[in-house]
């Protein structure tokens, strides 16, 4: 997909941007240097390739810093909704705002 000038002023107009006919014609050049890089990189054949969450993980081992998953808090709906003015079978009530 290639712009051309015309399209590059549309673009720029919709986004409500003020540009010069040279600074036109450097974006579109810009942007087609973009296109060119995509197609690129569609045209490449991933076949096969699962897909990872850290490229870095097919050069050496990473060791993740996280924390293993716990459990440090247990849910204790009735000492939370104790300060509450109304609560009725474990949901708070509140005044009607909408007739």
């Amino acid at each position: 997909m290639a712009l051309n000038l015309t399209d590059v002023k549309r673009i720029a107009h919709l986004a409500r941007l003020e540009l010069g006919d040279d600074e036109a014609a450097h974006m579109e050049a810009e942007l087609n240097g973009f296109f060119a890089l995509v197609e690129q990189m569609q045209a490449v054949d991933t076949t096969g390739v699962a897909p990872l969450a850290h490229p870095i993980e097919q050069i050496q081992a990473v060791a993740q810093r996280l924390r293993e998953d716990a459990v440090t808090e247990t849910v204790v709906r009735e000492e939370n909704q104790k300060p509450a003015p109304a609560v009725q079978d474990g949901l708070y009530l509140v005044p009607k705002v909408i007739e």
